[in-house]
């Protein structure tokens, strides 16, 4: 069915093979494409990934962030990231404020460890910046072969777990005990029922594969919150709200103290693995791979992604990555640079849309997390079970995210058992240079700033 979609494509870029400054820049009919064919497809994976909009500055402004400064600033670094995306590296992927990575920087950077979000945003700019320069050095392919698959997996599942932990607080499913520390909330409550009725509804449509499936289900029950009563119209378009809040106020040299060393590091890990999986797994399917097995334009990729988290933090944004909801773009026939740049201008459009953002209210942001974050767990069935001192120090990078409520801190456990359970079954041979490093940095903040 794959192949005979492909066959498709290619007769209808090459039945009406296109022409001009589109075909030339971007290589259409190279790929096998045509400007109808990108159009469409960008317009796919915008319409996928379009929740963030909604789900972001709702996590950004519990940090403090003037709400309406934070979504301009999700549509901005999303729109030059997927811009720089298309025309530097020209790749159909869409790039936005990463989930999870906002959950890291909102509840775990600024919530927990009381830093400011200036400063959290400051971390992120060092982190890019390290990011950005691994991928222009062959350090990146190092440090990418030195963590063990196992971590890589569970530093998803963890990610997944820990946002579904969010999503369950704001629905109020589960509740604060204190015999018991979590116990079930009241199921009956509105915040409740509709964040099941949101999650469930989304969960039905992505399986049926309707593309859209999330920004579908958290719309629909906003329109049941209306008709309830608890959601107040306040119409769909409007100038954007003022980015002054958020332009240019990241604290750099504020970052540049060793208690944020491992918040630093935690943002460059996840978003690397979340990146490089993502990047690899879009070129598989656009056929972005070359006969010698090389994936074609990868290192652009890279940097342009790693660039992005850097450029985004003057606007506001928590780090920027690559959307695995691109592969539906591409399964729409999306194979070039030119898909991007289509995303990157209904990024900026969607600008015009705060009011309709504003109304989204808090069971429907929580319906989304809760299936983004199943979702994400899904990564935790490539991990080798067999193997306890794969299996064990995954599992404790995996629930330690959200039973410490700290992305940081459960990777930084990871580490610390994978090097020692690796040593004391003398597979020493077995664990780079690299994870005993990491391994030593982690115990030495767990002994000097446990906090």
């Amino acid at each position: 069915m794959e192949n005979a979609n492909k066959e498709t494509i290619q007769q209808a870029a090459t039945s009406s093979p296109p022409t001009g400054f589109l075909d030339k820049f971007f290589k259409l009919q190279a790929h096998g494409t045509s400007v109808k064919t990108e159009l469409v497809a960008g317009l796919t994976t915008f319409l996928t990934m379009a929740y963030i909009i909604f789900v972001n500055p709702q996590i950004m402004s519990s940090t403090g962030m003037d709400p309406g400064a934070a979504f301009v600033a999700t549509c901005i670094g999303a729109a030059i990231a997927t811009l720089l995306m298309g025309l530097y590296a020209n790749w159909p992927v869409g790039l936005a404020p990463g989930m999870g990575l906002n959950a890291l920087f909102a509840y775990t950077v600024v919530g927990q460890m009381g830093y400011s979000w200036e400063v959290a945003l400051g971390a992120v700019f060092w982190s890019g910046v390290i990011f950005t320069a691994m991928s222009f050095w062959k350090i990146r392919e190092w440090v990418l072969d030195a963590i063990p698959e196992s971590l890589r997996f569970a530093m998803t599942a963890g990610v997944g777990l820990f946002l579904g932990m969010v999503g369950l607080q704001s629905a109020g499913i589960i509740v604060a005990n204190p015999a018991t520390i979590l116990s079930m909330g009241d199921l009956t409550t509105q915040n409740a029922f509709l964040s099941i009725v949101c999650f469930l509804g989304i969960a039905v449509l992505a399986h049926l594969r309707v593309f859209g499936a999330v920004l579908i289900g958290m719309l629909v029950v906003t329109l049941i919150g209306f008709f309830m009563g608890t959601v107040v119209y306040n119409g769909f378009f409007s100038m954007p709200p003022s980015l002054a809040p958020t332009f240019m106020k990241l604290d750099i040299m504020g970052a540049l103290n060793v208690g944020m060393i491992t918040v630093i590091l935690a943002f460059l890990f996840v978003n690397m693995f979340d990146t490089a999986g993502t990047l690899m797994g879009v070129a598989e399917r656009a056929n972005l791979r070359n006969a010698d097995g090389t994936i074609e334009g990868l290192g652009k990729s890279l940097k342009a992604d790693s660039a992005s988290s850097v450029i985004g933090t003057f606007v506001g944004c928590p780090p920027v990555t690559s959307y695995v909801e691109s592969s539906a773009g591409v399964a729409a026939g999306g194979r070039t640079g030119l898909t991007a740049v289509t995303i990157a201008v209904l990024f900026v459009l969607a600008m015009f849309l705060q009011p309709l953002a504003a109304m989204i209210p808090t069971y429907a942001t929580a319906g989304a997390l809760l299936y983004v974050a199943f979702a994400m767990t899904s990564s935790l069935a490539r991990i080798n079970w067999e193997d306890y001192t794969e299996m064990a120090p995954a599992m404790i990078t995996a629930l330690m995210m959200p039973l410490t409520f700290s992305i940081a801190n459960g990777i930084g456990m990871g580490f610390v058992s994978y090097a020692v359970l690796k040593l004391a079954t003398g597979q020493r041979r077995q664990v780079s240079i690299g994870v005993y490093v990491l391994a030593v940095i982690f115990i030495l903040k767990f002994a000097f700033m446990p906090a």
